[in-house]
């Protein structure tokens, strides 16, 4: 089958990786224009573009797909379908229809569940034991598109929307070809969403990074896997911004102020909520690097004061 392949980020780069050693064909990639990153603000390739540089594969970067022109060259390729990954850019209505069999589109949730810009994340923050790739096809709407497959993932007691992550891009990678490989079958039957069970996961902000001590230690927990890797839970302590990577709910209970420390050592660092306790055990001071409890701790033991609040 010969694929036009449309992505960005390393969830699409997996994917990508996975059709070059596949029976079909790929016959032109698109990707995001290269972009300042880093601290040195180095315009750097995506990962899409990097790998499929390595593989000699013919790379496209509009900055629209707006223009008719681009249009003729999607036409040109003659491709069956196009694969869309964490692309990055929103397809008009008229390249739908271009390849043969239309454009398929990898999305990290069990649709209708988790509809939008962060599945993932809110996935975890919403303390889900369950999720999974589906393999839809792309229609007008946002993520509305019938099914073409799903693989479902049990979510660990610790996952994070790192690990999440890394899990459900290998996931889909295989179920892309798996799907692939029965639409070139012909026995894929495609399988409308029901709308009425649709939650939508809106796109993650920075001020949505700031603890609120007021909520329960469990939801605490989730928020703060949720956010990790980015942009990071944060509070505030001794009037600088605390980053919380990593921290667990306590089977404890308490009569304080939430917000109030407990606790304090080198196993960790237990903070009143609004129901329960949290045990913080990866913190982040600005300028310095993410460190275990232990470590931070040992270095600012005479500041950690049981019953001062951390804000």
């Amino acid at each position: 089958m010969k694929i036009i392949f449309a992505g960005t980020p390393v969830f699409a780069e997996v994917a990508l990786e996975a059709l070059i050693h596949s029976s079909h064909q790929v016959v032109a990639v698109y990707t995001q224009p290269d972009r300042p990153a880093g601290r040195g603000l180095k315009t750097t390739a995506s990962p899409v573009k990097k790998l499929a540089v390595s593989s000699n594969l013919p790379v496209f970067q509009p900055k629209s797909l707006k223009e008719e022109s681009e249009h003729e060259q999607l036409v040109s390729f003659k491709a069956d379908v196009m694969v869309v990954a964490a692309y990055g850019m929103l397809l008009p209505a008229a390249i739908l229809t271009i390849p043969r069999l239309g454009c398929i589109n990898i999305h990290p949730s069990l649709l209708p569940r988790w509809r939008g810009a962060a599945p993932i994340q809110r996935t975890i923050y919403a303390g889900d034991k369950e999720t999974g790739v589906t393999i839809m096809q792309m229609d007008e709407g946002l993520d509305t598109g019938p099914i073409l497959l799903q693989q479902p993932c049990k979510l660990a007691e610790d996952e994070t929307s790192d690990s999440l992550h890394e899990k459900l891009a290998k996931l889909g990678a295989r179920a892309l070809v798996q799907a692939l490989d029965l639409l070139t079958q012909g026995v894929i039957i495609p399988k409308p969403q029901d709308n009425d069970l649709a939650t939508y996961a809106h796109k993650i902000c920075k001020e949505e990074a700031l603890i609120d001590w007021s909520q329960p230690a469990l939801e605490l927990e989730q928020e703060i896997r949720a956010f990790n890797p980015w942009p990071v839970a944060f509070t505030s302590w001794k009037g600088q911004n605390l980053r919380i990577w990593l921290a667990k709910k306590l089977a404890q209970e308490h009569h304080a102020t939430p917000r109030t420390i407990l606790n304090v050592g080198r196993d960790g660092i237990d903070i009143a909520t609004g129901k329960g306790v949290l045990r913080l055990l990866q913190v982040q001071l600005p300028g310095g690097k993410a460190i275990d409890v232990a470590d931070f701790y040992n270095a600012h033991q005479r500041e950690l004061v049981v019953g001062e609040h951390l804000i």
